[in-house]
């Protein structure tokens, strides 16, 4: 990801909500109780881990058992610290006390409450980064790193990578929050976009990288930052060994899957703000003026804007905000015709009451025509009939906007033929309009038209209007 291009923006819970989520997550909550057990007996080692000798103890106050009880203690301790829940007092004699953020989690903001456990994810973040040393440890129970193949900053990108391109996908219009399958988001950040058929070697690459996913997002899960359905164990057998039962190779979902649930949704959201990305949430412009409305939805899916300018309107009195967009749709620079659009759709959410606002600009070269076409859809009385030039330049506002908004897309095409079919001698009139985008918008309809001989009647009206505009 770019971190100069916008991301897309996303629906994120209240923080009251998040603040809940945070607290009921095994992650902190477990850091949270190991910071009310430790006591004035309660001993650290140089890094500031629980000794091995307490280990037992905190288990059991988690109320843990089996086999990973020490090491899962071990780890809530280390988020306790990392977040603030505990602070070491003297190293050397390693002792702790409570840390000032413990009390956060009770009597703090839920943006207190958030930020702690911001703190106690990135603590398991980097822990995600780190590949599984068991099987790297000599005949002296040391680690020798000699025998790993390890880049630290490579795989805290590689995962960053896989983060981000999930975050990509859970704030997709279509279908928020479904689960992705765990080879797609691999091969997302491993299949070059340019290459057709995937290679062995890349395949391969791929199968490694899911391998390595299933465990960092198994790790990730208690932290309430995704929900996971690991890869299913079978498909991980020794070919020579016989299955348990038949493996179905074509259930995508036994390969794993995994979403962003509404508190990691948050995480992320949080640290791409934090690394530089443009990174907008629903909401975020409902204080802002009607000019950062229009402008900052014009990329926005068509949902997002409308949820966006539905909240923005839920603070202002109809009339006073009819006017305000109004007054921010005017221009004659390249957004104008897609702010002039998005203020159109934002006046569709708001009630008769607003009529006046709307009769005020019935004679504006600019608004005027947008003006006449809320009043009939509300049904209003003495709606005066446009004049052929104002027809005409909202004709070509019009397609700029959606131009600017879809590009080259079907329904498009479709307006464009429409428009060629209503209009007997269209072209030869609308060559004339002055509005600073008639001779692009002729060339796209010359572009897009289906017809031949259509499509060169627009081209030779874009020749004429853009001579006539002195390019």
């Amino acid at each position: 990801m770019s971190d100069s291009s916008p991301l897309p923006p996303v629906r994120l819970h209240s923080e009251a909500e998040l603040a809940r989520d945070a607290l009921s997550t095994p992650l902190l909550s477990r850091a949270a109780r190991l910071a009310r057990w430790a006591g004035p007996d309660t001993r650290v080692d140089a890094g500031g881990g629980l000794v091995d000798e307490q280990l037992p103890a905190a288990a059991e106050a988690l109320g843990l058992s089996g086999d990973d009880a020490a090491a899962d203690a071990s780890e809530a301790w280390r988020v306790a610290v990392d977040a603030g829940l505990v602070e070491v007092v003297d190293e050397e004699e390693g002792t702790v006390t409570v840390g000032e953020e413990l009390a956060l989690l009770t009597a703090g903001s839920p943006q207190d409450v958030l930020a702690v456990w911001l703190a106690a994810l990135e603590t398991v973040l980097a822990d995600a980064s780190v590949p599984d040393l068991d099987g790297l440890l000599d005949e002296d129970g040391e680690v020798d790193l000699s025998a790993l193949d390890w880049d630290p900053e490579a795989e805290a990108e590689f995962l960053d990578g896989v983060l981000g391109n999930l975050y990509l996908l859970t704030a997709g219009e279509d279908t928020p929050g479904a689960p992705v399958p765990l080879p797609a988001l691999a091969a997302s950040v491993i299949v070059p976009s340019d290459m057709g058929e995937p290679t062995n070697d890349v395949l391969e690459q791929v199968s490694d990288a899911m391998m390595r996913l299933d465990d960092q997002f198994r790790m990730l899960e208690p932290a309430g930052f995704v929900e996971y359905q690991p890869v299913d164990e079978a498909l991980m057998a020794d070919a020579d060994e016989e299955p348990a039962a038949p493996v179905d190779d074509t259930d995508v979902s036994r390969y794993g899957m995994v979403r962003l649930t509404p508190l990691g949704l948050y995480g992320m959201r949080a640290r791409l703000l934090e690394a530089g990305f443009d990174a907008p949430a629903v909401g975020g412009l409902a204080d802002k003026g009607a000019d950062a409305l229009l402008d900052g939805t014009a990329t926005y899916p068509p949902g997002a804007a409308q949820a966006e300018t539905e909240q923005w309107l839920q603070r202002r009195e109809p009339l006073d905000a009819a006017r305000e967009l109004l007054a921010a749709a005017r221009g004659s620079d390249a957004g104008a015709p897609l702010r002039r659009l998005r203020c159109q759709q934002a006046l569709s959410l708001v009630g008769p009451s607003a009529e006046p606002a709307l009769r005020e600009v019935l004679d504006d070269a600019e608004l005027g025509g947008l003006a006449r076409v809320w009043l009939t859809e509300q049904g209003a009385a003495d709606v005066p009939a446009p004049s052929e030039a104002m027809v005409y330049w909202l004709t070509i506002d019009t397609v700029a906007a959606q131009l600017a908004a879809e590009g080259n897309s079907e329904e498009l095409r479709a307006l464009v033929a429409g428009l060629a079919q209503q209009h007997s001698g269209f072209f030869s009139a609308v060559w004339r309009v002055e509005h600073p985008a008639t001779a692009d918008v002729l060339e796209a309809m010359g572009r897009l038209h289906p017809d031949k001989r259509v499509a060169k009647e627009a081209r030779k009206a874009a020749f004429k209007a853009r001579s006539q505009q002195g390019g």
